[in-house]
């Protein structure tokens, strides 16, 4: 029940209060401060256990940032797909500036299903040509890589967004940065998931992806 509930609030825009009432109604008496912890706790432990089982992204990186707000501030969502929509990888920053731009060129090329760049697509922000050219002087990025910063060759990340935006509506914000990066992660994983990457789980098929996600964790469904 814990994992259906975790798996509902990561897919769909629902506050933990929508989520309460919905445990109610299959007889499970819960607070929504109880699922916000469930969320907290499950939704790196889905990423940890995911990321091997992805199809490998292709070489065609389309990186760009989204605003999401944090103790009524605006922080960064650095989010990269590929030439197919596929997420690459992601990461929550206070900043949007070099040393961020490289944080997440260097986490994402850290992950067990991507490749090394063929052709980085960004928008104008002058952080990436710097972190770009940085990254391949100190060897960490393909130096024949190629830096594109050609806006609408990017619409398939900005639209990408959009999933993420609605996700986080309910939210009204969030009370702190680290609240902010662990409920992302799940919702990025979730999405992943929807879009088909994991290996032999539709992205349609919601009764095998529940499957899944029980069997990551060793418990019967």
């Amino acid at each position: 029940m814990i994992l259906w509930a975790v798996r509902w609030y990561l897919m769909f825009p629902i506050s933990y209060r929508d989520l309460e009432l919905m445990l109610q109604d299959r007889g499970v008496n819960i607070a929504h401060t109880t699922i916000f912890r469930w969320i907290q706790a499950y939704a790196p432990e889905l990423e940890k256990r995911i990321r091997p089982h992805l199809y490998p992204s292709d070489g065609s990186w389309r990186v760009d940032e989204t605003y999401v707000k944090v103790k009524g501030r605006w922080t960064y969502l650095y989010r990269a797909v590929d030439s197919r929509g596929q997420t690459i990888d992601f990461m929550l920053s206070a900043r949007r500036d070099t040393a961020a731009a490289k944080r997440f060129f260097g986490k994402a090329l850290g992950q067990p299903h991507t490749v090394n760049s063929r052709t980085v697509t960004v928008d104008k922000n002058p952080a990436y040509p710097r972190a770009v050219a940085e990254m391949k002087a100190g060897g960490e990025l393909w130096r024949r890589s190629r830096l594109r910063q050609i806006k609408y060759l990017n619409n398939i990340v900005e639209q990408d967004h959009r999933r993420i935006k609605r996700l986080t509506r309910p939210e009204l914000g969030f009370g702190s940065f680290w609240t902010a990066r662990r409920t992302l992660t799940g919702y990025e994983v979730m999405a992943m998931m929807r879009k088909g990457q994991v290996r032999r789980v539709g992205g349609r098929d919601i009764r095998a992806q529940a499957t899944f996600v029980v069997e990551l964790f060793d418990v019967a469904a």
